[in-house]
């Protein structure tokens, strides 16, 4: 199974060295899963856009410090590309921007959100009666957010897949929740305990405010479900795609 990354944002040089980029984060997360998986990365945040959907089995599309709402000029051919996949039945993963992105292109709608920062270690809950292959991960789960961007409305055809006090649509299917058309996640499953700290020191201050970055970095002691969701993608990706193992 050949996985495309769709590279939507840089990691702070300050991070990079030690962190790597976005899509090593998920080469690693991912590839602990399922060693059999190729990777492909197409940096659009860069300006580059791949060709068409089957150059990839399927695409995952990353995190970025960018807004679905900022005017670049990679957001709008983004937004077509996404389509252009669901139109091919190539399956998409969404994550953080990558969720508010695919729920744009496909007739939802992302804000800058009113609740404010969903910062470090936060509380979710799987709703009732979740498809198969969410099976590894527990009926409530902790993960690492960074955002204050949210899907406030979802497209046509899409149903929540889990949810939390701060973030209605934590994470989405597009289609049958069985056998989604794609899938997305607002929490970051790829970032490890030391790159979310560094990260929230790096901007505490700026980003946000100092006293909400230093309680998000005291809540990182706490376990997250990143490896529950890198089986739960990697099981969704094998069934829809039966035959690309």
């Amino acid at each position: 199974m050949k996985l495309g990354i769709l590279e939507t944002g840089d990691v702070a040089p300050e991070l990079k060295a030690r962190h790597g980029d976005y899509p090593a984060m998920f080469r690693a997360l991912l590839g602990a899963v399922e060693p059999k998986l190729e990777f492909a990365t197409v940096s659009v945040v860069s300006g580059a856009m791949p060709a068409a959907p089957g150059q990839a089995d399927a695409w995952l599309v990353t995190g970025s410090r960018h807004g679905v709402y900022d005017g670049l000029p990679w957001i709008e051919p983004l937004k077509g590309f996404l389509r252009d996949c669901i139109d091919a039945r190539v399956p998409v993963v969404g994550i953080c921007f990558g969720h508010q992105i695919l729920a744009e292109a496909l007739g939802g709608r992302a804000v800058k959100s009113d609740r404010g920062w969903g910062l470090g270690v936060q509380e979710y809950d799987v709703v009732p009666g979740a498809p198969a292959w969410l099976g590894a991960l527990p009926e409530h789960f902790a993960m690492r957010a960074l955002h204050q961007d949210q899907v406030v409305e979802l497209p046509p055809n899409a149903h929540v897949l889990a949810h939390s006090a701060h973030c209605d649509f934590a994470a989405v299917a597009y289609g049958d929740p069985e056998r989604p058309e794609a899938i997305s996640l607002q929490p970051h499953p790829e970032f490890g305990p030391e790159f979310m700290d560094e990260l929230l020191a790096l901007r505490a201050g700026t980003t946000f405010a100092t006293e909400l970055a230093d309680e998000a970095r005291a809540s990182l002691v706490r376990p997250v479900a990143n490896e529950a969701w890198a089986r739960a993608i990697v099981d969704y990706l094998h069934g829809v795609l039966p035959d690309a193992a």
